[in-house]
């Protein structure tokens, strides 16, 4: 079985028309877990939470097209970007969830904001001359406290930080839940808020941009309304910066070299650098 937008390709491989699953060549794989490609997502949870996923993103869906702009939860969170990194020059963003089920989050949010609208060129192939996607970093909030997030207090350069939460539990260790929720909600506070000591070095100025998401469960429902929720903030950030938010040439550059560079091993129209390091892999 295949899931493909070259069926030519599935067919060299050996795959039976009858076993491809197609999908539009023009939805980038970033965007796709909505279309055949969602199968190994709906063989792993079954298709009734599978159904559920989709219903989630639906609604986001619904809302994004039909509620007006102030109360748009994907277009508010697009301007407070736009914000962020084209009128305050921050030009990374953290994506911090508090719960180890969205421990993966931070890197599809990486994926769906850098690789779509990490251009430096506009749909008429004009050359941009202000900034565009921010470089994103983050990982489980209590992992992260202990690495990142001394830069989000302290660092010289602002950092925007969205914080993921989920109100409810289901697990039976209802005060751990309590006390993480606690621990989330006292960052946000303290990048708000800072603390001035007699010390500089202790110092936390504050006025630090969260940006804090509560979900009622953690659910295939729910993390479709989420995943739904990030993608239409990075198509409405797409427009206003107007980049191409659906193809990525340069990752299609590197595989065209990869190719090159196997089928000559290292020895024609390389230039010597890439030939130095390709020799150490012969």
């Amino acid at each position: 079985v295949a899931l493909s937008a070259n069926p030519r390709s599935a067919e060299i491989l050996g795959v039976p028309a009858a076993n491809l699953f197609p999908f539009w060549n023009y939805v980038g794989g970033r965007f796709s877990v909505w279309s055949s490609t969602g199968l190994p997502l709906a063989l792993s949870i079954g298709f009734e939470r599978f159904r559920e996923f989709l219903a989630g993103a639906h609604m986001m869906d619904r809302h994004f097209a039909s509620a007006p702009l102030e109360h748009n939860i994907p277009v508010l969170m697009a301007l407070i970007g736009i914000w962020h990194i084209n009128m305050c020059d921050d030009r990374s963003q953290a994506i911090v969830p508090y719960d180890e089920r969205l421990s993966l989050f931070p890197s599809y949010v990486q994926q769906i904001d850098m690789e779509s609208n990490g251009k430096s060129v506009d749909r008429e192939g004009g050359a941009i001359g202000y900034a565009t996607a921010p470089a994103i970093l983050g990982g489980v909030g209590t992992t992260v406290q202990h690495s990142f997030f001394q830069a989000l207090h302290q660092g010289p350069h602002p950092i925007p930080v969205d914080i993921l939460t989920v109100r409810t539990h289901d697990h039976p260790l209802a005060d751990h839940h309590r006390r993480l929720c606690a621990n989330a909600i006292a960052q946000a506070q303290a990048l708000m808020m800072g603390e001035e000591t007699d010390d500089p070095a202790t110092t936390c100025p504050g006025n630090r941009p969260s940006l804090f998401v509560v979900l009622d469960k953690m659910d295939p429902y729910h993390l479709g309304m989420l995943m739904a929720m990030y993608e239409h903030k990075v198509f409405v950030q797409g427009v206003i910066w107007h980049v191409n938010s659906f193809d990525q040439p340069g990752v299609a550059l590197g595989k065209k070299l990869a190719d090159q560079l196997i089928e000559s091993d290292g020895k024609k129209g390389v230039d010597s650098s890439t030939a130095t390091l390709w020799h150490l892999f012969r």
